[in-house]
């Protein structure tokens, strides 16, 4: 590495930083250093060129950033397999692939991402773990094989407000239902027991709730969330054991809760024995507030995923158990899957580690944002519910429309959009909304006729009401 930097760095009016970058850039470009070879640590370089270990430090990073090196934890520094910086007419030929067949229909069921480089480092990825070590793929996993994973989703999860967290509290699930199940099982007892929901909520709840043979009890909202005092007479009323939130991004209204109403909520489950299940899979970057688990580390369970922020296909997800019961949660996944495959979760671990997943994240937020920002510029004047980062938006609908006549008339639109019927509990009432997803995998421009398709249907509504 010496011998290909000496000559640039011995004859250049560039600052060292540079030069040392753009030289192991071009010997990247040229074939001299390989995908995959690993770069000598930072001290070393800086000793072999008799220069500071922070210009070394510097140049990596750039290159890290450009995409040209992958830094990973506790292994170095490597030429990354996608070997030229991001551009965005790849990632739009890319987005091509993506686009239904039908390009007059548009599907606003669930969040889709688009792909910003996500595809190529899975790709690399995958190739590192066919390389591993044969054991990988012949052996039972064990306890202490995870931890290298644990210890990354640790990192990954960070710039969270989560209170006091330790590997040994995260168990690693196949998605956030999985850890939803996993949590249930964790927690619920007894031959009835009961699960407390907002009365519009994430099905996903309902199902690993009716999984566990339990009661499902909604709870009246507002648009901030549950009600505190309505949890106090649910939990008052039913044997319920355990209290299921999203107070980050509220699925499907989209509504964040404001710090008084989690530390209400809080102090209503512990009058009432409850533990506290906190969804957060929706929630992109830094949190807006501290979480639940922050506000009450003894009873909050914390499920996350990388489905909502980097890919749903790997189906990787994390919960993490309240302090001191990590060994009950691990004992739930160990006896129900015996953890992830080994090789999934290495893969895991080298993209969490990666700090280019966490880079990738912050262009698929960037990405759906201009998503958002069309559907609110076109649908803006009627009552919608949108934020930043949120990859869906919640839509009351005016008079003369209901929402299963308008998801009906939508549809012979082209559009496919989600009724509040479908979040709501079987015996509930649902309001008359519909919750429009982002779909990031068609072009912009065609996500934004479909929102001029339904601000037409919402402009018009029919003279008879639609059932």
């Amino acid at each position: 590495m010496n011998t290909i930097l000496a000559a640039t760095l011995s004859d250049t009016k560039k600052p060292k930083y540079k030069a040392v970058a753009d030289r192991i850039r071009t010997a990247v470009e040229a074939g001299d250093l390989a995908p995959g070879e690993k770069l000598p640590p930072v001290r070393e370089l800086a000793y072999q060129l008799e220069i500071t270990p922070g210009t070394v430090a510097r140049a990596y990073k750039i290159l890290t950033d450009d995409g040209v090196l992958q830094a990973e934890v506790g292994r170095g520094t490597f030429v990354a397999e996608r070997l030229t910086p991001i551009q965005d007419d790849v990632w739009a030929r890319q987005e091509s692939k993506l686009v239904a067949k039908d390009p007059g229909s548009v599907s606003l069921f669930s969040p889709r991402l688009p792909d910003v480089g996500q595809v190529q480092a899975i790709r690399a990825a995958l190739r590192k773990v066919a390389d591993a070590d044969p054991a990988l793929f012949l052996n039972y996993p064990t306890r202490d094989a995870y931890r290298p994973v644990r210890e990354a989703v640790v990192n990954w999860m960070s710039d969270l407000s989560l209170g006091p967290v330790d590997q040994h509290d995260v168990v690693l699930t196949h998605g956030g239902q999985n850890g939803l199940c996993v949590v249930f099982q964790t927690i619920l007892r007894g031959p009835q027991p009961a699960v407390l929901v907002e009365d519009l909520s994430y099905a996903g709840f309902r199902r690993a709730a009716e999984l566990m043979r339990a009661t499902v009890v909604g709870v009246a909202m507002d648009e901030h969330g549950m009600l505190p005092e309505a949890l106090e007479q649910a939990a008052r009323k039913s044997p319920a054991q355990l209290v299921c939130l999203s107070p980050e991004v509220q699925n499907p209204t989209g509504a964040h809760m404001p710090l008084e109403r989690r530390k209400a909520l809080v102090e209503v489950a512990r009058q009432h024995d409850l533990q506290i299940v906190d969804d957060d899979c929706y929630s992109f970057g830094e949190a807006r507030g501290p979480s639940l688990r922050a506000l009450a580390p003894d009873i909050t369970w914390h499920v996350s995923s990388l489905s909502k922020s980097f890919t749903p296909a790997l189906r990787i997800g994390f919960a993490l158990a309240p302090l001191d019961r990590g060994a009950d949660l691990r004992r739930v996944s160990e006896y129900g899957y015996f953890g992830l495959s080994q090789p999934l979760a290495e893969l895991a671990r080298l993209l969490l580690s990666d700090p280019a997943t966490r880079e990738m994240a912050g262009r698929v937020r960037a990405r759906m944002d201009e998503y958002v920002r069309v559907a609110v510029t076109v649908l803006g004047k009627y009552d919608l519910t949108w934020g930043a980062s949120v990859p869906f938006l919640w839509l009351r609908l005016p008079p003369g429309w209901r929402a299963a006549g308008f998801s009906r008339a939508a549809e012979r639109e082209g559009v496919q959009v989600r009724t509040a019927d479908e979040f709501a509990l079987r015996d509930g009432r649902a309001p008359h909304a519909v919750r429009i997803a982002v779909n990031a995998q068609v072009p912009l421009g065609t996500f934004e006729e479909a929102m001029r398709r339904l601000r037409a249907l919402l402009d018009n509504p029919p003279e008879q009401i639609s059932v």
